[in-house]
């Protein structure tokens, strides 16, 4: 699927007034919010609809959410707008946006699996260095056996997740959680149902 076939798709499934993934925030994000400091600066990536970057402003983080759908985004700053929180969005293709360097405090991605395994790698090593030193990536996505539940995700299994592919990408940073585990979610109709996860929180090295 090219560029232009992709963004159709993903504009028209997020139309209409309901929220695809739903307005609550991730579960998973919410049980890491001890990590999070007001005033830290925070990258939320392939953000959607904005669920999970307004959680972050709500935090008192200041959040730049990052999606590939204009249609998305429109109704992230809507829900921001709704929860009195400022939400600075920024419509981007990850394969092609400058990232910058040691530029974010945290880094949240939460499902962003559109991405096959050289993108993947890609988004990963972008992740790495836009990173400040001691600055934390938080990922949530769905494993392998995702594909025999069905309830959300991709179809395609190199667009998943794997312990060893999590640790192989953030290699030299400190794991503070890694976890498998199979849970039901309920996300608004596009995640809804028990689902294979796994989990990520890691820090990047302090500087020296």
């Amino acid at each position: 699927m090219h560029a232009g076939e992709a963004l159709a798709r993903w504009n028209a499934r997020f139309q209409g007034e309901d929220y695809l993934f739903g307005t609550a925030p991730n579960a998973f994000l919410v049980a890491q919010d001890a990590r999070l400091k007001p005033g830290q600066r925070a990258l939320a990536i392939a953000d959607g609809e904005g669920r999970n970057g307004v959680f972050l402003a709500k935090q008192g983080l200041k959040v730049l959410s990052v999606d590939f759908s204009p249609v998305a985004l429109a109704k992230a700053r809507r829900l921001a707008a709704r929860e009195g929180v400022e939400l600075e969005t920024e419509c981007v293709d990850l394969a092609h946006w400058d990232w910058g360097n040691e530029r974010f405090d945290v880094v949240v991605g939460i499902f962003f699996q559109f991405a096959d395994a050289a993108l993947r790698s890609s988004v990963f090593r972008c992740i790495r260095e836009t990173l400040k030193p001691g600055g934390l990536v938080l990922i949530q996505g769905y494993r392998p056996e995702q594909l025999r539940y069905g309830t959300g995700g991709p179809k395609e299994i190199d667009h998943l997740y794997t312990a060893a592919i999590l640790r192989e990408a953030f290699a030299g940073f400190e794991i503070l959680h890694l976890a498998e585990h199979d849970e039901v979610i309920r996300e608004g109709t596009g995640h809804n149902g028990m689902s294979a996860l796994i989990d990520l929180v890691a820090r990047k090295p302090p500087a020296r």
